[in-house]
Formats: C-alpha cells, sequence, structure tokens
C-alpha cells in the first residue's frame, strides 16, 4: 500500500488507508510470476484457481463488499481510490453486478485512470484504464481509480 499512498500524495491527497483495498493474497505464489506458476502447475490461472495459502476471486470480492455498499451510499460525492490493479478488477466487476470474475476482462496498466460512475441509477464503467499519452499501457499492480457516481 505504499506506492498507492506514495501515489495520493503526489496528486495533491491525503490517503486514508482501507485494508480492504489490499493487493489480492497471492500466499504460496507470492513475488511468483505466472509463468513460473505454470511451470510447476499447466494451465493455472488466477481468476479460476486462486492461490493456495491465498485468496480465490471470492474472496477478494466478499472482503470489498462492505466497501461497494459504502461507496454506493456516497450518493453524488466523488470517492477517490488509489490501490492495486487485481483488486480493483475484482471491485469493478462486482460494481458491474457481473461478479468478481468479469475483472480478469478488465486489464489496468500502472498509474491509470479509472471512472465507476452510474447512469440512470445503474453502475457503469465511466473511463477505464486511461493512462497519460506518453506512455504505452503496460500489465502492473498499482493503479490509480477514481470512482464517482
Amino acid at each position: 500500500m505504499q506506492r498507492a499512498e506514495e501515489t495520493a500524495h503526489l496528486v495533491g491527497l491525503e490517503p486514508v488507508p482501507d485494508e480492504r483495498l489490499m493487493e489480492w493474497n497471492y500466499g504460496e505464489y507470492e513475488g511468483r510470476t505466472t509463468a513460473d506458476i505454470q511451470r510447476e502447475r499447466p494451465g493455472w490461472d488466477l481468476w479460476t484457481d486462486g492461490c493456495p495459502g491465498g485468496e480465490q476471486a471470492g474472496d477478494v470480492a466478499r472482503r470489498l463488499e462492505p466497501l461497494l455498499e459504502e461507496l454506493s451510499a456516497a450518493g453524488e460525492r466523488r470517492v477517490v481510490l488509489f490501490g492495486h490493479a487485481h483488486c480493483f478488477r475484482v471491485l469493478a466487476g462486482s460494481w458491474l453486478e457481473l461478479g468478481a470474475m468479469a475483472g480478469r476482462a478488465l486489464t489496468l496498466g500502472t498509474a491509470s485512470l479509472s471512472v465507476m460512475a452510474t447512469e440512470h441509477g445503474r453502475p457503469v464503467i465511466a473511463h477505464w484504464n486511461a493512462v497519460p499519452l506518453e506512455r504505452a499501457p503496460t500489465p502492473a499492480t498499482t493503479v490509480d481509480a477514481t470512482r464517482h457516481r
């Protein structure tokens, strides 16, 4: 969460840490690449298989449910969140009422900006994985995400 807090400071905000936005718990796979894991476990997929000693997609979604309720109750007030890509991908899938697994189709790059909103009272994605024009999008684990209703 240090990188997320540093990013909040860089844009002039004072972050309030929230453990619900912690990175996906990779358990025994912490620090390992997908390719490395798949050499031992062919076909392994974070989204369908989760991590031994860590979290499954549904675990992350359950961790985020109370936060989604709070954000929904915020009404028209904007809420800015800083955190990790996999967590935000699960959050977005849940926001859209498609479930945690929908997050596998929503890639996020470092320092990207995403906006979850509502339209006619229904959850929508207004912007996703927006990045500055001077850099190409790359997969990463830390993102900036703004959410408003």
